[in-house]
């Protein structure tokens, strides 16, 4: 069942990222596609946390109730695959530490 903040829209455009070269042992491949499923879970809700606007990764993560770094892993990941962009604007965390204001590109 899908969680009610991931629209058919957000979960038809969410790419797949491979975590296992061709070379790793089929354990790692076993591995890669369990977390294959994780990485497109946290960016669904990622996705879905950014339909109320632009944030910075501690907002993104407060809003979808993830921590910060499953946050940040995903962020660049996402950027490079065209589902969302920078602001171009620097934010201030609740701890003072700057961090780049991300929106949905769809």
């Amino acid at each position: 069942m899908r969680p009610h903040y991931i629209t058919p829209e957000i979960e038809e455009g969410l790419p797949l990222f491979g975590a296992a070269r061709a070379s790793d042992p089929a354990t790692s491949h076993e591995a890669a596609a369990q977390a294959g499923g994780l990485a497109t879970r946290h960016q669904r809700q990622i996705l879905a946390a950014l339909l109320d606007g632009p944030a910075g990764a501690s907002g993104i993560a407060a809003r979808c109730g993830l921590l910060s770094h499953q946050v940040n892993k995903r962020l660049g990941e996402m950027g490079r695959a065209g589902l969302i962009e920078t602001t171009g604007r620097d934010l201030v965390n609740e701890t003072g530490r700057r961090e780049r204001e991300w929106r949905r590109t769809t």
